[in-house]
């Protein structure tokens, strides 16, 4: 039995599984993003969701974090809301004639940021060292996050009203922007039929451990990379730079992205090695939000297909 698929593992396998059926349970008819999201909290990295209000972003992101069983909080973001209140001030004790350090909710392993593009930029910029290095620093001080760490942002489209469109630099701490989408027929109606998901949500319990999603993260960045699955990876990035349809090309770190949310999803695919059809599956959602066309109509979800469909698949 290989490393991979030892007893540890498989037992995390299925307390992953468990998660994941229970969060499709909620959120109906929406497998393969729920499954694009655990990839992307395996990988590390922070998830964008993007679509009109109603459509299930905070349901989702809520079943999320109950589910994976992690201290989380939750910030509405409005245009009112200051950096201080996301990541905490000193506050003066007259008792004492001392200053105290109030932890703001940045401070936790998940957080839920609610309509980030409500706020204004200086308040987005706040979460950026967070989101890279998983630390804040203020007043001189350096103040470690937990581990692990994680923001789930919802965001509404850039043409409603009230909203902040995010900076290039934000948009790219996010590892994977994923749109809900309008339901199928048949989960419509079962939604329309069933207990409300609010009321539902009352009743989530952890599914996972958090030893267990740790190793499973450990577990996902052991997945073997082929060198014919690398370099696939390398001809993806390299059209993006080359062909002259985007403002810029994608960088190493996007590409890194693609390599560790694909290990993700090659792991919860039960697949001991990276295949070219892992890139694909998760290769939009990463890069999408990352790429910026020179002519025409912006579409993420577009952009990384684009990509996908120009370049040949090695045999």
């Amino acid at each position: 039995m290989t490393a991979a698929f030892s007893p540890i593992n498989l037992q995390v396998r299925e307390e992953l599984q468990a998660a994941y059926q229970q969060i499709n349970q909620l959120v109906l008819g929406k497998d393969h993003q729920v499954k694009l999201a655990l990839s992307g909290l395996l990988a590390g990295g922070h998830i964008l969701l993007e679509d009109i209000p109603g459509m299930g972003k905070t349901v989702f992101s809520h079943a999320l974090a109950i589910t994976l069983g992690m201290n989380y909080k939750r910030v509405q973001f409005t245009n009112d809301l200051l950096p201080a209140d996301l990541l905490g001030a000193s506050i003066y004790e007259r008792e004492s004639g001392t200053f105290r350090f109030v932890q703001g909710p940045i401070f936790c392993e998940l957080l839920l940021a609610d309509e980030i593009n409500r706020a204004t930029p200086k308040t987005q910029s706040a979460l950026l060292e967070a989101m890279e290095e998983k630390q804040v620093s203020l007043e001189g001080e350096t103040r470690p996050l937990p581990m692990p760490f994680f923001v789930i942002a919802t965001q509404n489209p850039v043409e409603q009203l009230g909203t902040s469109p995010l900076p290039e630099s934000q948009l790219d701490r996010f590892l994977l922007r994923l749109q809900m989408g309008y339901p199928t027929k048949e989960a419509e109606l079962a939604l329309f039929s069933g207990e409300s998901r609010r009321e539902m949500m009352l009743s989530l319990k952890p599914a996972i451990s958090r030893e267990a999603l740790l190793e499973a993260q450990q577990s996902a960045t052991r997945v073997k990379s082929s060198d014919s699955a690398l370099s696939y990876l390398y001809e993806l990035l390299k059209f993006s730079r080359d062909s002259g349809l985007f403002v810029n090309g994608l960088s190493t770190r996007a590409g890194l992205g693609v390599l560790h949310a694909a290990k993700a999803w090659a792991w919860l695919s039960q697949d001991e090695h990276l295949l070219p059809g892992h890139i694909q599956n998760v290769f939009p959602y990463v890069v999408g939000h990352r790429l910026q066309l020179l002519a025409g109509a912006n579409d993420p979800m577009s952009n990384g297909q684009l990509i996908l469909d120009s370049v040949a698949v090695p045999r």
